[in-house]
């Protein structure tokens, strides 16, 4: 840039220089002040022009180089998300299996989403730092899918119990009940699934009339824990044909069971998954009512037994 001012300067000088040589003497004028009179020659005022336009344009550049581009905003923090580790299954959990450390890890959940249920490493209230290696050996009595959070609830300690005792929850009592493949849904009857009992049974008539046949539901949403020996269904497996089912009972539900088997043949009828909130049967008591022919109908209060 200051090489272009400096050639603006020699060409401007050299055409004052050469005017003053075509005037011939005289008191020789400043070397930055122009002569006054029109009487230059086209050449010459080209001349002048391009230098002056060079001049120009040697300042424009120069004030666009030495204007330095403001600086670009600074970006705002970002705020940092406050998290918790909580430990959760690596990998599908099955019904009845025993955690190892393999099956579980650490993960970070946003604090505000980690629930109090959860088993959390740094956790403000309860942090269980160790619950990892003091889980190994518990036995899931619910399964976990990949990446859900363990649950204390979902797992029990055997403490040197057999496997049902240490899965059954409390209150309850596992009672088995012989099936087959008439019997027990043709087979489709798996562990965990939920169950309706019924009892078939046939009277005789007294006066030597036909038989009477009555069924009824003793008890109804009933928990399947195992079919003979196998607490869970296999991989894949779509149908067992066991030859005993074992059942999840209140103690009040056992006896009931208890009095089906001497009064009748037992059934187990599969439920929908849809329906395992919904009771279709009252095992306190109920009745039904039996057509005999055309001599009309009895009502009977059965529990199981029926009696009039």
């Amino acid at each position: 840039m200051t090489r272009l001012a400096g050639l603006t300067e020699f060409a401007v000088n050299r055409f004052l220089t050469k005017k003053r040589l075509a005037q011939g003497a005289g008191e020789a004028a400043p070397p930055h002040i122009l002569p006054k009179g029109n009487n230059m020659k086209p050449a010459q005022i080209a001349v002048l022009g391009i230098a002056l336009a060079a001049g120009a344009a040697a300042l424009f550049l120069g004030s666009k180089i030495n204007t330095a581009p403001p600086p670009a905003p600074a970006a705002a923090p970002v705020a940092k998300v406050p998290t918790v580790d909580v430990l959760v299954a690596k990998g599908n959990i099955g019904f009845g299996q025993t955690l190892n450390s393999q099956m579980l890890e650490w993960q970070a959940w946003t604090k505000t989403s980690a629930s109090d249920n959860f088993i959390c490493r740094n956790c403000e209230k309860a942090p269980r730092p160790n619950a990892r290696e003091d889980l190994v050996g518990s036995i899931v009595r619910q399964p976990f899918v990949d990446g859900e959070p363990i649950r204390d609830e979902k797992l029990v300690k055997a403490n040197g119990s057999g496997f049902m005792a240490a899965i059954l929850p409390q209150g309850k009592r596992a009672v088995s009940t012989a099936i087959s493949a008439e019997t027990g849904a043709g087979g489709f009857i798996l562990p965990n699934d939920r169950v309706d009992v019924l009892m078939t049974k046939r009277d005789k008539s007294a006066s030597g009339g036909p038989d009477t046949i009555s069924s009824q539901v003793v008890l109804s949403n009933i928990r399947v824990l195992a079919i003979d020996q196998t607490p869970r269904e296999k991989e894949g497996q779509n149908a067992v044909l066991g030859r005993t089912a074992t059942l999840e009972l209140k103690p009040e539900e056992v006896e009931t069971l208890a009095k089906a088997h001497v009064g009748g043949t037992l059934s187990l009828a599969l439920r929908s998954m849809v329906d395992r909130d919904v009771t279709t049967a009252d095992s306190s008591g109920s009745l039904i009512t039996i057509y005999r022919g055309t001599g009309g109908a009895e009502v009977l209060s059965c529990n199981p037994n029926c009696a009039r």
